[in-house]
């Protein structure tokens, strides 16, 4: 396979094709272009779908060809699954299998497929089948699928890597002038609640930093109970947050937005963790006086000084936070406040938590711990699950409680993950994106390859 010596070349062109096409076919231009500066047969970009638990092949819908069945009505024209169609766009479903898509999500690896197996992962007949993380700082938006006549060595595979990384840029900055990645991605439709909720959640779920790696999780109940999470990084601190507005629907997602807007206003005009706190508690108990309604919300409010390790935190009526040492998970019991919007004069007092490298905290709202869920040990699975990317481990923590509640929550339950490395100044060390000192470890065996 003839590859282009300088990567300086073919990254300056794939940028240049993205600027020149509208954001909607701004992905579209870049595969077009990686296609024939590698000569690769096919190139797609699989999208990460909404629940977290596979992802979604987009293409434009050709004249004459007609949308295909929708969500719910089985295969398009080739066969595949139609997550949503329309007029113009068609999303094809591929849930995680435990194949090497989901492999190299999990382990931040770019993986080849023999072609005796290629076509059977979406592959072409006869081809490698190359699969490339799309990830920045860790927050994984897809993966980068190409078909390839011959067996790629090293510097091709570092190559693509490397271009993968450069299309997660791509996707970021497009998915802001258009709805086309998020309608490709919602394999399920939002109620109006769940519309609200999403837009209060941070744009990446997933922050790899020199000192720690975040990441959170929202599984929505089937009506949405009003949870929330938020994280902001300053040069010297981290801000993070874990929000419950009680009720559910629309109203308690009215309560979240003011609950969360009131946190992030104050925040920004420099406020201290104390200053937020009471500002959002006047906030929500203000409008449920002015509106004779009832509207409150529980929360965890910290800050993380990066430079010390030492963790402010306020419990407004929330249940308590778990903390990972040395091989042992116990519950954190905070001095608790009342819920934010109860009482007009309430006072918020913040405890000092002082994090050692190799922590990991753990946040969770009630949801987490509801009664379809009291089967699940949480602290045994927090256990087993120290061993993962907190990106995996808060999925495969939601997944639990579904699986243990029958797949249908009554709550939210929503999980936000801190890893604590200490060493705050001190770089990454990454590839294409992703630390792979801190990514997931490939998931024995690998069945896919005899499948």
């Amino acid at each position: 396979m003839q590859v282009v010596q300088s990567t300086e070349g073919p990254l300056s062109r794939l940028l240049d094709a993205a600027e020149d096409a509208s954001p909607v076919q701004a992905v579209e231009a870049v595969t077009d272009a990686l296609s024939q500066a590698l000569g690769a047969e096919a190139v797609f970009f699989l999208i990460t779908d909404v629940s977290g638990r596979g992802l979604v092949r987009l293409s434009r819908v050709q004249p004459g060809e007609g949308a295909g069945e929708p969500a719910d009505g089985g295969s398009g024209p080739g066969g595949e699954n139609v997550t949503r169609s329309d007029d113009e766009e068609r999303g094809v479903e591929l849930p995680f299998d435990g194949g090497p898509a989901e492999e190299a999500v999990r382990t931040q690896v770019v993986q080849v497929v023999p072609p005796e197996l290629a076509q059977d992962r979406g592959g072409e007949p006869g081809s490698w089948l190359i699969l490339a993380p799309v990830t920045e700082r860790g927050e994984v938006l897809g993966l980068l699928q190409l078909s390839v006549r011959k067996e790629p060595d090293a510097t091709v595979l570092s190559q693509i890597a490397r271009i993968g990384h450069v299309l997660a840029f791509v996707v970021i900055a497009n998915r802001r002038h258009t709805d086309l990645f998020e309608w490709g991605q919602r394999s399920t439709l939002f109620s109006l609640s769940a519309e609200i909720q999403r837009r209060l959640l941070p744009a990446a779920f997933t922050c790899e930093a020199g000192a720690f790696t975040l990441s959170a999780w929202l599984e929505p109940a089937a009506s949405v109970g009003g949870d929330t999470f938020d994280y902001s990084l300053a040069r010297d601190a981290l801000h993070l947050s874990v929000t419950d507005a009680m009720g559910h629907g629309v109203a308690s997602a009215l309560t979240a937005t003011l609950c969360v807007g009131s946190l992030r206003n104050t925040r920004r005009a420099g406020g201290s963790l104390v200053d937020q706190a009471t500002a959002a508690n006047l906030a929500l108990h203000d409008r449920a006086t002015s509106t004779a309604t009832e509207g409150f919300a529980t929360g965890l409010l910290g800050r993380l000084d990066l430079r010390t390790g030492t963790l402010a935190l306020i419990n407004a009526g929330h249940v308590p936070l778990y903390l990972w040492r040395a091989g042992r998970v116990r519950s954190i019991a905070l001095p608790v406040d009342l819920p934010l919007g109860l009482f007009q004069e309430t006072v918020y007092g913040s405890t000092d938590l002082v994090l050692e490298p190799g922590d990991r905290l753990v946040l969770v709202t009630d949801g987490m711990l509801e009664r379809n869920a009291a089967a699940l040990d949480l602290v045994v699975e927090i256990t087993g699950s120290r061993g993962l990317h907190p990106r995996e481990a808060t999925r495969r923590l939601t997944d639990k409680v579904l699986q243990t509640s029958g797949q249908g929550l009554s709550d939210d339950a929503t999980m936000l993950i801190l890893d604590w490395y200490g060493g705050h100044g001190t770089d990454r060390a990454t590839v294409a994106g992703a630390d792979p000192r801190r990514a997931s470890p490939a998931a024995p065996p690998p069945s896919w390859e005899s499948s």
